[in-house]
């Protein structure tokens, strides 16, 4: 296998509020909702850097295109890093993640590893971190 990740799909309650809180409270860029002409086929998908895509998918419809059971959805089995350029990076784009709407489980904060982060909820209870790691570097936003 190729190590390389070109969609990561989040299975979310409200498709239309997932679809606001990403587009008009983060500022992501997409084309809306797509694929409602097929049962089970209402997404969105949300440009990242190249050859990286975000989906929202509503929860029913990725348990019956992945053939699992429903199961309690959890916020601890994974959290989607946000890496920035500075720690006045972390601060905006955590304050523009609150007034979207997100709930900040974590203010941003100095690590015990030499970085800064913080943590907030989606709508549906996706874990983002948005981090500036010293030793990384990223273009800046």
């Amino acid at each position: 296998m190729n190590p390389s990740i070109s969609v990561l799909t989040l299975g979310v309650d409200d498709l239309e509020r997932a679809l606001i809180f990403y587009r008009d409270g983060l500022g992501l860029p997409t084309e809306g909702i797509i694929g409602t002409e097929f049962e089970h086929g209402a997404v969105a998908f949300f440009d990242f850097q190249p050859g990286m895509k975000l989906a929202i998918w509503k929860r029913d419809d990725l348990i019956h295109d992945a053939n699992i059971v429903s199961t309690a959805p959890s916020s601890a089995e994974f959290t989607i890093g946000h890496n920035v350029a500075s720690k006045v990076a972390v601060d905006q784009v955590m304050e523009q993640a609150r007034l979207a709407g997100a709930t900040i489980t974590s203010p941003a904060h100095d690590t015990f590893w030499g970085g800064y982060s913080g943590y907030f909820q989606d709508p549906d209870g996706h874990l983002w971190e948005i981090v500036w790691n010293p030793s990384w570097e990223f273009p800046v936003e």
